[in-house]
């Protein structure tokens, strides 16, 4: 489904690794008469803490891919499995959710520039715009500052 949505084979060997890494995630999905339409996975993210936290790892989650196959797209399933996937990580109390995607689609969940909280992305070359956070807990956010980096699993992606 996600190289169908993404057009290349990337996407989905990213969620393949990430499936095979034993790792906690948030994968959501959206059918159609049985037939899977739209996809989210969220996964461990985390600042290398600088401010009040230097030397200190802050934990979150990274969205990443969102997908939607292409017949479907502009029908609100995306941003209805961002909207649920966001909702149940808040109520589990995740601090913050990173996302490198369209400012004008993701702005719309209240993601914002990650360098407005002081954060910065671990790629090289990222456009500003593109790279946002959502901070869930300003409180437990507040004086973070860093790196955020995805898992290790995405580096072959970008």
């Amino acid at each position: 489904m996600n190289e169908i949505a993404f057009g290349r084979p990337q996407e989905a060997d990213v969620v393949d690794r990430l499936r095979q890494a034993n790792i906690p995630f948030l994968s959501l999905v959206a059918e159609d008469g049985g037939a899977v339409v739209g996809h989210i996975l969220f996964t461990p993210a985390i600042v290398d803490g600088g401010g009040r936290h230097v030397g200190q790892r802050v934990a979150g989650m990274g969205l990443a891919p969102l997908a939607v196959v292409p017949d479907r797209q502009r029908q609100g399933i995306g941003s209805s499995l961002a909207r649920r996937g966001l909702e149940l990580l808040r109520a589990d109390g995740c601090p913050f959710v990173i996302v490198l995607g369209h400012p004008e689609y993701y702005q719309r969940f209240g993601f914002e520039c990650a360098s407005l909280h002081r954060l910065t992305c671990q790629w090289q070359g990222v456009p500003d715009e593109a790279f946002m956070v959502l901070a869930f807990d300003p409180e437990a956010m507040r004086g973070v500052s860093g790196v955020a980096r995805y898992r290790d699993e995405f580096d072959a992606a970008v």
